[in-house]
């Protein structure tokens, strides 16, 4: 059988010593000092300060496309790999999945059968006790039947054990009911609605910031 060499990608590291990169790098300090010793006075100050805006996000677009020169090769094969594993993977999730609920159904199924036989039982019981009320004795003996052990919490075999735990969970049914520290406003819906217009809501204070756009000419 014929060997299968397995396949290999080059990929480009160390953008610190790329002088394209060190390059934007020197522009952007130099940027980073300049900003920090402006000083805005005037409306033809802050026209300056839009080009120098449109500068910064022209760098900024500029050192993105470099960094994703050196990244995206990466997270294509990283992507491409990952989900070849999740295929060779998969047929052993399906595989756990169906063992572990076959157990948990045969468990579920032996305890059935344990809390009917103890019904049985009780119910035998609360009989001869009415009938010896009524009666004063029985008329035959009270038959019980055998109660099975509850399911066990560990099971222990040859290439592994296996534990069980109880986990709690939950389903809101009717959220009108819900005691107040259990009910958390809708940031989305109520983000959604000040954003269209609505100034009023009560309980929420709608207050206003201002931001700066800065659109770079082309």
């Amino acid at each position: 059988m014929e060997k299968t060499e397995p396949a290999t990608a080059l990929i480009t590291i160390k953008p610190e010593e790329n002088k394209a990169v060190i390059d934007l790098h020197k522009q952007a300090l130099r940027l980073e000092h300049y900003a920090k010793a402006l000083v805005i006075t005037s409306d033809d100050d802050v026209k300056t300060s839009t080009n120098d805006l449109s500068i910064i996000a022209g760098l900024k677009k500029a050192i993105e496309e470099k960094r994703k020169e050196y990244t995206q090769p990466i997270n294509d094969h990283l992507k491409a790999i990952n989900e070849a594993f999740k295929a060779f993977t998969e047929p052993l999730n399906q595989a756990d999945q169906i063992t572990r609920h076959k157990i948990i159904d045969y468990r579920a199924e032996q305890e059935r059968i344990r809390q009917e036989q103890e019904e049985i039982n009780r119910l035998r019981i609360e009989a001869a006790n009415k009938e010896m009320a009524l009666k004063g004795e029985l008329t035959e003996s009270v038959e019980l039947v055998e109660v099975q052990a509850e399911p066990a919490k560990h099971y222990r075999a040859e290439a592994g054990t296996l534990g069980t735990a109880t986990i709690w969970k939950f389903e809101v049914i009717d959220f009108s009911l819900l005691p107040d520290e259990y009910k958390l406003p809708d940031a989305t819906k109520i983000g959604k609605v000040v954003r269209a217009g609505l100034r009023s809501i009560p309980g929420v204070r709608i207050y206003s910031e201002e931001l700066l756009k800065v659109t770079t000419n082309k």
